[in-house]
């Protein structure tokens, strides 16, 4: 099963030639958990480590995890349950493989974050307390300031950052967006083959600053960490910082990386509705709120989960997703109803602190009243496919954490395995960059040329690409809604000097806007591609899940930049 030829894509970015040039040993790209752990276990093991950040060291995604990191810390609790958990929230595509490595190795990680300084919520007994989210059958997700992880989590590695940010060995460089990834020879369309003659050998980036490090420049290094995140920006909303426009993979895909799972696209079933016209970043309502024991009702106040699925509200995201889009249909609302009330004032104040200020902020209070909710972009279970050390198809190039497409999730990720899958994979990532580095594996290069430095698109368009792809590629899908997807998208133009008749020039906003457009059409082509429902894939006119479908559906550019799926 393959489909025909795609569109053709630029394959680098119309940029101004670099104004500057550095070199490292290792360049690492990204500020959430994977991007500074990897940076940090690197710098042990390598000479030059450089750590690009888009915005502020503290603008990593991982800032915004709201419930916890799962892992088995209980002694009651193991690793084999955690996979069993794990494999079935993945809907038949998770690799046991990589889970094994996520399971068994995730505890440790955890516990190098507290000895990193991360602080977690104790229990009475003085261990780290422990709560259920969705699709666990265990207490098993450690959190921080109530439902503040993420923040807690970056703070800690962003002080271990800040403690040697005078050690000649690593170098960060913030305000930076990543261009492209330079690769030694011109890519290949190898159909999602390990083998390649592609080898990494640096990135171009803008900086956005002053001094040396202001403008294009490139830096040149044998190995390439890419850590930046998701493609929350791609949909018109989502719980995703603004900085998420898919950077990522989208470098990666020029540079000849093979791309999976794109069609799996988490939306959380419980994200603060603010009206139609919202629009952006919208709050997230943690799933450990329903884990605590709210309860979700239709606008009619009939709780609906419990003839769902066992485990009703906390049925795995993708069920408790497209149930509420099934109940707001049935009842022509635009969102459904978190009851949390019945458990107090004091416990929502303490217990989420974060939320409980951000409905007030929004003249909510949910002790007293149900908060209004829908589904909307949260997670990405795809992204660049990696093997268990985090390389990709281009020999020198990594991926960790949401842009890597691990094998952990398959159609669906797991409740609070996000964080643990970015700390696990970029240790792994790190220390075998270090090994191939001692072995001679690791060389610096000379980048070759890639042709369609062009092709921009208009930073005026990206309204217009959000909603499309929402519209048609969003929580359900079918053949027709992805065809018109596809069509619409086309008509997009990505041209260099005008692009409907606005001016698309060399900067930030047109080099976001264009990866953003690439991977809404690389998306939309796995998703018309799997024609069945499975996980985060949700298809009306093939609803059911096809066994000849359990398998990776692979994205790629061929020699002519043209996107092939298969």
């Amino acid at each position: 099963m393959s489909a025909g030829p795609g569109p053709r894509l630029a394959r680098s970015l119309a940029a101004p030639a670099p104004g500057w040039t550095a070199e490292a040993d290792a360049i690492v790209v990204g500020s959430g958990i994977a991007g500074l752990t990897a940076a940090l276990e690197l710098r042990t093991h390598v000479p030059r480590v450089l750590l690009v950040t888009k915005g502020r060291l503290l603008s990593g995604s991982t800032v915004w995890a709201q419930g916890g990191i799962a892992a088995a810390l209980d002694p009651s609790d193991s690793p084999g349950a955690h996979l069993a958990d794990t494999l079935a929230a993945g809907g038949g595509l998770s690799d046991p493989e990589a889970v094994q490595v996520l399971v068994t190795e995730g505890p440790e990680r955890v516990r190098e974050l507290v000895a990193r300084g991360a602080v977690f919520d104790k229990a009475a007994d003085g261990d780290i307390a422990l709560t259920r989210e969705g699709g666990h059958r265990a207490d098993r997700i450690a959190h921080a300031g109530g439902d503040a992880t993420g923040a807690e989590i970056s703070r800690a590695l962003v002080a271990q950052i800040e403690a040697v940010r005078h050690d000649p060995g690593i170098e960060v460089v913030e305000n930076a967006l990543v261009l492209d990834v330079l690769t030694t020879t011109p890519m290949g369309g190898r159909g999602g083959s390990k083998e390649s003659s592609v080898r990494a050998c640096g990135v171009t980036l803008h900086v956005r600053g002053t001094g040396s490090r202001d403008g294009v420049g490139a830096v040149l290094a044998p190995a390439v960490v890419l850590a930046t995140g998701g493609i929350g920006q791609v949909f018109r909303s989502s719980t995703n910082p603004a900085g998420a426009t898919g950077d990522g993979i989208a470098a990666a895909l020029r540079a000849g990386a093979t791309l999976g799972d794109l069609e799996f696209v988490q939306f959380h079933p419980t994200v603060l509705w603010l009206g139609t016209g919202a629009k952006g970043q919208v709050p997230l309502i943690s799933e450990a709120v329903r884990g605590e024991g709210a309860l979700l009702l239709d606008v009619d106040g009939h709780r609906f989960m419990p003839a769902v699925h066992e485990l009703a509200e906390l049925a795995p995201r993708d069920v408790v997703a497209h149930a509420i889009q099934r109940q707001m249909a049935a009842t022509g609302a635009d969102n459904v109803l978190l009851d949390a009330r019945h458990l107090g004032r004091e416990f929502l104040r303490t217990r989420f602190p974060t939320i409980n200020r951000r409905l007030l902020e929004a003249q909510i209070d949910w002790s007293e009243e149900p908060v209004p909710v829908a589904p909307a972009q949260h997670y990405h279970s795809g992204g660049v496919v990696t093997d268990l050390d985090g390389r990709s198809s281009v020999d020198g190039l990594y991926a960790v954490g949401e842009v890597a497409c691990t094998g952990v999730h398959g159609a669906n990720r797991l409740a609070s395995n996000s964080l643990l899958e970015g700390i696990v994979f970029a240790y792994r990532a790190a220390r075998d960059i270090a090994a191939r580095f001692d072995a001679g594996e690791l060389k610096p290069g000379v980048p070759a040329e890639r042709p369609g430095g062009s092709g921009l698109v208009a930073a005026a368009a990206r309204s217009r690409i959000q909603k499309v792809t929402s519209a048609g590629s969003g929580v359900i899908r079918s053949a027709r809604s992805l065809a018109e997807v596809d069509e619409r998208l086309a008509a997009v133009r990505a041209d260099a000097h005008l692009a409907d008749e606005v001016m698309a020039e060399p900067q930030a906003a047109e080099w976001e806007t264009t990866n953003v457009h690439q991977v809404a059409r690389a998306l939309t082509r796995a998703a018309a591609l799997r024609e069945e429902t499975r996980g985060g894939h949700y298809r009306t006119d093939f609803p059911k899940p096809v066994e000849a479908w359990k398998r990776r559906v692979r994205v790629w550019l061929d020699d002519d930049g043209v996107l092939q799926a298969r």
